[in-house]
């Protein structure tokens, strides 16, 4: 019975993951037309080794610093970035993801013990003078599942996230194991949709009149139906809180955003900024 559970549960995840990038095909057009302006605000501080967790599709590639190189080719800068290890547990987002890297002149490897269903032609071997990228499938929810190749690619100068605290199904844990995964020194940078800051929060840059209180509630109410749609998404919880809680950092700067472009907007506000890990908090497996 045990094999038969497991069979059904890997096939309704895939269902899942399947249907999230049908969704996503749609939504990450919109949600990028309401976040890029806070992208790049901070994006061009990412930089060495580079882990981010949940791209998903990865447009926001294109705000890292570029380069036109010796062969003409506009591309990441190498001097600026020098490896991207993309952690994404839905491989069903893969293709537009491997695409979106190579567009930014990044060199696509996988890493084939997390992903052995791999198909796809690695570019490393072809395109070796240009920054890796390394699609590893997997999540920061247990450090003792964390697939290898992140841990050997540790420690990381940053790592990023962007809309993909919101679905780690321990956000505290996924947080530690980030700032495990850090160097000393290194910055962890995101943006995240989080629940509604209170009214007169001074972190909030752009209130918009927003009715804090009232579209707080809307989100407690929606969020057991939303997580459902939205493949395990939260809207009601306050990330920049919980990083800027976690023990292990030497300072955290974030800023808070209630976005009123449309009726969707007011169940995702933004946190957004920059974390940096202790001197001495040294990186351990």
């Amino acid at each position: 019975m045990s094999g038969l559970y497991q069979h059904i549960s890997s096939t309704y995840e895939s269902i899942c993951d399947w249907l999230f990038k049908l969704l996503w095909i749609v939504e990450s057009e919109r949600n990028n037309a309401k976040v890029d302006v806070y992208r790049k605000m901070i994006w061009p501080e990412i930089s060495g080794n580079v882990l981010e967790i949940g791209p998903g599709f990865a447009k926001a590639l294109q705000f890292l610093n570029h380069v036109t190189l010796n062969d003409g080719t506009f591309a990441v800068d190498p001097n600026t970035i020098h490896s991207y290890t993309a952690l994404e547990p839905n491989p069903f987002l893969y293709s537009r993801l491997h695409a979106n890297a190579e567009s930014n002149g990044f060199c696509v490897q996988y890493d084939r013990k997390s992903y052995p269903e791999c198909t796809e032609v690695d570019t490393l071997a072809t395109r070796k003078n240009m920054v890796p990228f390394t699609i590893v499938r997997g999540t920061l929810d247990n450090f003792d599942k964390i697939p290898q190749a992140v841990l050997d690619g540790a420690p990381y100068d940053t790592v990023l996230t962007s809309f993909a605290l919101c679905t780690a199904k321990d956000p505290e844990a996924t947080i530690n194991n980030i700032i495990r995964l850090l160097k000393p020194g290194g910055a962890h940078v995101f943006i995240e949709h989080v629940r509604q800051p209170p009214p007169g929060d001074p972190l909030v840059i752009e209130d918009n009149n927003v009715n804090a209180e009232l579209w707080g509630k809307i989100q407690d109410w929606l969020n057991p139906v939303w997580k459902i749609i939205g493949h395990g998404c939260c809207i009601d919880r306050r990330t920049g809180e919980t990083i800027a809680n976690a023990q292990g950092w030497e300072s955290v700067e974030y800023k808070n955003v209630r976005p009123v472009i449309d009726l969707q907007s007011r169940v995702m506000p933004l946190s957004f900024g920059k974390a940096i890990k202790a001197q001495d908090e040294n990186y351990n497996q």
